[in-house]
């Protein structure tokens, strides 16, 4: 039975690691939400959760559920790149997409009630991280690649580990359910072709074309769950930033030193029950990006030895602020249907398009669909399908110092538009023991 249980544990830690895409439906790169439930429903319903991913959005929504397993998978197609206007001098010019599109993505979670009032779960998931790849054969410099030093792009995957604990006060109208859930964090960070900013680093050994970097870091997420009606219900739930060790091999070009810290969160949202078998979700999230310095340092002036420095160059993002609103119908017993509206403000300001051909993280509007269908009392699956439309956003090149232009300046002759579009199909299988079944392995399904 151990070796079981441990076997169980261990495929949830392990399961987001085993890829995790670039953030293509994401506020920044946060996905949208995390399973096919949360993706159907365009990230709403902090204050209604009912799958055992409910830890990943609110860690109080886990009282309540039935002991149940949940494994799913996302597949991402995602198309991004940049294309320039007038005549740049620091990136290759034209219209310039990224390879890449394909990305697998899977989560897992588990929840197992305690009594009526409290629950635990375990759950592992993934950010997606920042990705772009582009060949050499868009020529900028002797060796090719967009930004002169050959095949060039940034490739950032996060994965999360989470256990809670929640418990519910109070009974009738009006109880509190507050959950708690510490978190594990893992980060891998590799950077290629921008070795010709080798005079603006302050190490110009740990730059660039380095391999996989990797990064351990944790810290908490926590939630609660007001029912202030018997149809309404408020939730919030938020994350302090996953305090992360330094990426030394990148230490030259990533701001402090290699510090790449995962940022803070906040997520506060109301559900409502027009009937019994129908519920509408609308939520709101912040994500503190400015308040990690790799990204939120500004990305100019770049002068010469500052890249990496304590104060150096970022990629100058703000924070990042969502809305969503979400659909549950509940139709039959074997049948419940999905849908959702996700919107977000870009993180990326027009001074900084330059350093962000990088990491074109631009998604504004989401539309997803998705339904549940239970084939036995104990098995259902799950589908969820998000299009993130196309976007752009255009800003001037910025030429880092050189002799003549002591702290670098705009090019007046040039604009970089970055871009993304993409979509998303996630599936998902869910199995919910009997009540008093403790079986390890499901003995029918």
């Amino acid at each position: 039975m151990q070796k079981i249980l441990s076997r169980r544990f261990a495929f949830v830690v392990s399961a987001p690691l085993w890829a995790a895409p670039p953030a293509i439906a994401a506020d920044g790169y946060f996905m949208i939400g995390y399973g096919p439930r949360q993706k159907a429903l365009a990230g709403a319903g902090v204050a209604d959760q009912r799958d055992a991913m409910a830890i990943s959005a609110n860690p109080a929504g886990i009282v309540g559920l039935e002991r149940q397993f949940q494994q799913g998978v996302t597949i991402i197609n995602g198309e991004r790149g940049y294309y320039t206007g007038g005549a740049p001098r620091i990136v290759a010019p034209g219209y310039v997409e990224s390879g890449r599109p394909w990305f697998p993505v899977p989560n897992a979670g588990y929840v197992q009630p305690i009594d009526e009032a409290s629950a635990w779960s375990v759950a592992g998931y993934a950010n997606g991280g920042i990705n772009t790849s582009y060949d050499w054969g868009h020529w900028h410099g002797p060796n090719g690649g967009p930004l002169g030093g050959g095949f060039a792009g940034v490739d950032l995957q996060q994965a999360f580990f989470s256990v809670s604990y929640a418990r519910r006060f109070g009974t009738g109208i009006g109880p509190i359910t507050i959950g708690v859930a510490p978190t594990v964090a893992a980060q891998m960070f590799n950077l290629q072709g921008v070795k010709g900013f080798a005079p603006y680093s302050s190490n110009p050994w740990e730059l660039s074309d380095m391999a996989y970097d990797w990064s351990w870091g944790g810290g908490l997420r926590a939630g609660l769950i007001w029912g202030v009606t018997d149809r309404l219900r408020f939730g919030f739930s938020g994350a302090t930033p996953m305090w992360m060790s330094r990426l030394d091999k990148y230490s030259g070009i990533v701001a402090d030193h290699g510090r790449f810290d995962i940022p803070a969160s906040m997520q506060a949202g109301f559900a409502y029950d027009v009937l019994p078998n129908l519920t509408v979700m609308v939520d709101w999230r912040h994500i503190f990006y400015s308040m990690q310095p790799a990204l939120g340092n500004p990305s100019n002036p770049i002068t010469f030895r500052s890249m990496g420095g304590a104060s150096g160059p970022g990629f100058d993002w703000t924070d990042v602020d969502a809305g969503a609103i979400g659909a549950e119908w509940r139709y039959s017993p074997s049948l419940t249907l999905r849908t959702g509206y996700h919107y977000s403000t870009n993180p990326i300001r027009a001074r900084s398009v330059t350093v962000n051909i990088l990491a074109p993280i631009l998604n504004r509007h989401h539309a997803a669909v998705g339904a549940n269908y239970a084939f036995t009392r104990n098995s259902s699956v799950d589908f969820a399908f998000v299009y993130a439309f196309k976007n752009a956003f255009t800003g001037q090149e910025w030429i880092p110092q050189q002799p003549g232009l002591p702290f670098g300046a705009l090019n007046p002759r040039a604009t970089i538009t970055p871009w993304v579009q993409a979509w998303e199909l996630t599936l998902g299988y869910n199995y919910k023991w009997d009540a008093g079944d403790n079986s390890i392995i499901p003995t029918h399904f």
